[in-house]
């Protein structure tokens, strides 16, 4: 995306927020002969630091453990987590025909992450919005993603150049939003939903990581922030409380050490993973009626 490009889409936004005009319909990347893509989800956050690509992760396992085929496009470019968590640490994807070919995990999920281009994983990424947005681009147009039921976005945090790129070119069924319990939650979530609503994506509801620990002994919920505010900050935006997790050091042990897929407890997040099988499932059915 050159720079004519990216000012377009500023001006766009700024015409939305001084109520000028409606957002316009994605312009849309296109795909390539060699992917299907059936449904696009987006996991964003307001802010850093609130386990994003964690929920990412456990809506691609969990509905690949249903039998889903599943794709992650790793869109935080410069802070790309996905492939470490996912055992995927020192891989490469490699180029077939003038395409990129998608890596994949042990569990089958395809993944597609600037980690798995650059020559070490460590090499910082210093692009300008432009240049990454590009990647955005070409790691939808350029990759063979084949056949896959659900493609994951994992979106940078914030209401950055990314996520209008990721919003009004893809087309992305609805997003789900990654929250923590601390006393700025609401405002950081709110700017999150006004994106998304402004772009006309929908949300399909709000997740609370780090909302409490449980004690190994007894078992008791103990809220280290204070009382969860998943429904009071769900309800402050009309949307949906999709379910909380808790600070757990295991599960942050298995993402460094990419044993992710393998380690993830069975049924976590289920209303959020419910949620976006419904969502598809809607999208199916107004799509078979449009043919």
């Amino acid at each position: 995306m050159d720079q004519n490009e990216q000012d377009k889409l500023r001006q766009e936004v700024d015409e939305v927020l001084h109520g000028q005009k409606q957002p316009q319909e994605p312009t849309g990347f296109a795909q390539n002969d060699y992917s299907n893509i059936h449904h696009v989800i987006g996991v964003m956050s307001g802010k850093g630091g609130v386990g994003k690509s964690l929920v990412c992760g456990i809506l691609a396992v969990e509905l690949a453990r249903r039998g889903a085929r599943v794709g992650i496009l790793d869109a935080d470019i410069t802070g790309p987590s996905i492939p470490r968590m996912m055992g995927l640490a020192g891989a490469r994807a490699r180029g077939v025909d003038e395409l990129i070919v998608p890596v994949l995990t042990h569990g089958g999920i395809e993944v597609m992450s600037a980690n798995l281009v650059l020559e070490n994983e460590t090499d910082p990424v210093l692009w300008r919005g432009p240049v990454i947005a590009g990647a955005i681009k070409q790691f939808w147009e350029d990759c063979a993603w084949g056949e896959l039921d659900y493609l994951l976005v994992d979106m940078p945090p914030g209401t950055s150049d990314v996520a209008l790129t990721v919003f009004q070119s893809l087309p992305v069924d609805g997003v789900v939003i990654v929250s923590s319990p601390q006393d700025l939650v609401q405002m950081v979530v709110g700017k999150a939903v006004n994106m998304a609503n402004m772009m006309n994506v929908p949300v399909l509801g709000l997740v609370e990581n780090m909302a409490y620990v449980e004690c190994p002994h007894c078992g008791e919920k103990i809220y280290p922030y204070g009382p969860s505010r998943l429904e009071e900050t769900a309800k402050a935006f009309d949307v949906e409380a999709l379910g909380q997790l808790p600070m757990d050091a295991a599960l942050a042990e298995a993402c460094d050490t990419g044993a992710f897929e393998s380690a993830l407890p069975e049924g976590l997040l289920p209303d959020a993973v419910e949620t976006v099988v419904r969502t598809a499932e809607f999208m199916d059915a107004l799509r078979g009626q449009d043919a």
